[in-house]
């Protein structure tokens, strides 16, 4: 039942998504010049002419990228703390087998404890 509830939520979310992103490559065709040096005219050396809606689309997975990387950065913290837990519990799992191993004994008879009170009398 959950996967085809996602399928649906997918196809609810992409198919709209695709047609807008269909519709921006078809209304936004007309070349662009993308000049990679900001300090000198146009030269072709240093310039790309391209459509606007590939520059649009190239700018969109860098942005993807970057901020993948960003989140992937900023959560290093956590991946530590996961590797250094996983070390220790995998210590004292290997801990814990060796004590299992261990052959039983049955504690010696336990006998009262002496109170105060009773060495009074």
């Amino acid at each position: 039942m959950g996967g085809a509830m996602m399928r649906v939520i997918k196809a609810v979310l992409l198919i709209p998504l695709a047609l807008i992103i269909v519709v921006l490559a078809v209304a936004n065709r007309a070349d662009v010049v993308l000049v990679l040096d900001p300090f000198g005219l146009y030269d072709p050396l240093t310039s790309v002419v391209m459509p606007l809606y590939l520059l649009l689309f190239v700018v969109a997975a860098l942005g993807v990228v970057v901020g993948g990387f960003g989140a992937w950065w900023s959560q290093r913290a956590a991946r530590e703390r996961a590797r250094f837990f996983e070390r220790e519990a995998m210590v004292l799992r290997e801990e814990l087998d060796a004590v299992r191993r261990l052959p039983t004994t049955t504690p010696p008879s336990a006998s009262p404890p002496i109170s105060s009170i009773s060495m009074i009398r």
